[in-house]
């Protein structure tokens, strides 16, 4: 296995955001950073490491509130997908919209993210797959050779996204949780945006959303 994950955990949401490497090249990327992002930061200036980029499953506040962080110590390129722009561009106002302090403006994303795009950093390759519903230009990372899948918070362990923040769609999210997620190999590992890691197989039989029939039918 090529790939390595650090997990990293911080902020009043208790965000989760990820340190990927490939172990083959010692490039990584960055996923989702959150406020925990000093942390990350001191680990690439403390370890020398080579980051290739900054990549966002959405733009909700406390997945993108850690890049002026990082941005002190990489000049990766950000990679978000176009119909989250709007919500990156706003994360000001989500910030006031929670009462919760806020550094910006945020630096303008330099990368777009697609369906079937494959992201490649070292010898890892990422397959991109939209899942709205949560956020409009919601995005899931699947590593395949790996077992693993970072899902932003689409699905969680027993639980969802919710679908009541602006641009959010239960029917989308759902329907993106039946089609991207449930289809990949039962094993496969899902790091999620909040909450402890959890496997398709776990949720697709267990996930009160999910359970009451096969592959999220119930919705």
């Amino acid at each position: 296995m090529r790939l390595k994950v650090r997990t990293y955990t911080g902020g009043p949401f208790q965000e989760n955001g990820y340190l990927a490497l490939c172990e083959a090249t010692g490039k990584g990327i960055v996923i989702d950073p959150g406020a925990w992002a000093a942390r990350l930061a001191n680990d690439i200036r403390d370890e020398g490491l080579e980051i290739d980029a900054i990549v966002l499953t959405h733009a909700h506040l406390d997945h993108v509130e850690g890049i002026p962080a990082i941005r002190e110590v990489t000049d990766a390129p950000i990679h978000l997908h176009p119909l989250d722009r709007p919500l990156y561009d706003r994360a000001g106002e989500q910030a006031r919209a929670f009462g919760l302090p806020f550094e910006g403006p945020l630096p303008v994303p330099e990368k777009t993210l697609a369906h079937a795009q494959i992201f490649r950093f070292g010898e890892v390759e990422l397959r991109v797959r939209e899942a709205p519903g949560h956020a409009p230009g919601h995005v899931i990372l699947v590593c395949p050779e790996a077992g693993i899948a970072f899902v932003g918070d689409v699905v969680f362990m027993r639980s969802i996204g919710r679908t009541d923040l602006p641009g959010g769609n239960f029917q989308e999210l759902m329907q993106s949780i039946r089609e991207e997620v449930l289809t990949l190999p039962d094993e496969t590992r899902l790091l999620t945006g909040h909450g402890p890691e959890t496997t398709v197989e776990q949720e697709r039989l267990g996930n009160p959303f999910l359970a009451p029939n096969y592959r999220g039918g119930f919705a």
